[in-house]
């Protein structure tokens, strides 16, 4: 009697241990989903306040620090600011515009106070890195750049973009003291971010203005649907698989009295 208790133990051991396993599958499945709505309703929110900044009036470079030291949001911040471009001291980061491959142009934009922005003036194709290649396009003067703010970057974004090669000025990631110390010029001396200029021609075509990327992913409602479907068909297949259970014994007992 003992050892046929023993199978019969281990069978409801096993069910007890299953049917948990099941609730822990399915609660990870919920949550996964219910994490990724409210992603969604985060990226939601974020693309409609940039949308909202972007298309708004430019204010002056001052109204943008003073907000950026008030911990206010100012990527993508429109923004219009004077001074004089140092061509001398452009920088280059690695970038692909409309298939093509080449350098988005940072160049100093240097301020009646002294201090020094950097502008992304645009892009330019991998045989005109070459400043001399461009002459039309090296304005001289007063210019005044409209375009969008865009924070510094604090660290490289991920192991996989390579080290920023600064001996040959390509910048494979915005590092704005690796800029600014390679042209020469003191960190404390540079405004703390960039600013993307628009889409407004410059001489010669080249660098090509506007080039501010806006295509933000927002698949979470796509990955919220796929965790709760998970979750929906884990529900199917246990309710099919304790339905076939109950009938198994109900069956066994119609077999056993003929």
């Amino acid at each position: 009697m003992v050892e046929a208790r023993k199978p019969a133990a281990r069978g409801r051991l096993g069910k007890i241990a299953g049917f948990f396993l099941v609730i822990a599958a399915l609660g990870v499945l919920v949550s996964l989903g219910t994490w990724q709505m409210q992603r969604l309703q985060w990226k939601e929110t974020l693309l409609a306040a940039i949308a909202e900044r972007r298309t708004a009036p430019p204010v002056s470079l001052e109204e943008i620090e003073a907000m950026a030291a008030a911990g206010d949001d100012i990527d993508y911040r429109t923004v219009r600011v004077a001074g004089t471009y140092d061509h001398g001291k452009e920088r280059h980061f690695f970038a692909t515009h409309e298939g093509r491959t080449g350098y988005y142009v940072f160049t100093p934009l240097m301020l009646a106070g002294g201090r020094a922005l950097f502008v992304n003036r645009g892009f330019v194709p991998f045989e005109k890195k070459d400043a001399s290649t461009r002459p039309e396009g090296q304005v001289a003067g007063t210019v005044t750049v409209n375009g969008l703010a865009r924070p510094r970057l604090s660290e490289k974004p991920s192991s996989l973009v390579p080290d920023n090669d600064i001996a040959k000025n390509i910048f494979y990631w915005k590092d704005l003291d690796a800029m600014a110390g390679s042209a020469g010029i003191a960190t404390d001396r540079v405004v703390p971010f960039f600013v993307d200029a628009d889409a407004s021609a410059n001489p010669g075509g080249l660098p090509i203005g506007g080039v501010t990327q806006f295509d933000l992913p927002n698949n979470h409602l796509q990955y919220a649907l796929t965790w709760y479907g998970l979750a929906a068909a884990l529900v199917a297949v246990s309710g099919v698989y304790l339905y076939r259970r109950r009938r198994q014994p109900t069956q066994e007992n119609s077999v056993s009295d003929v």
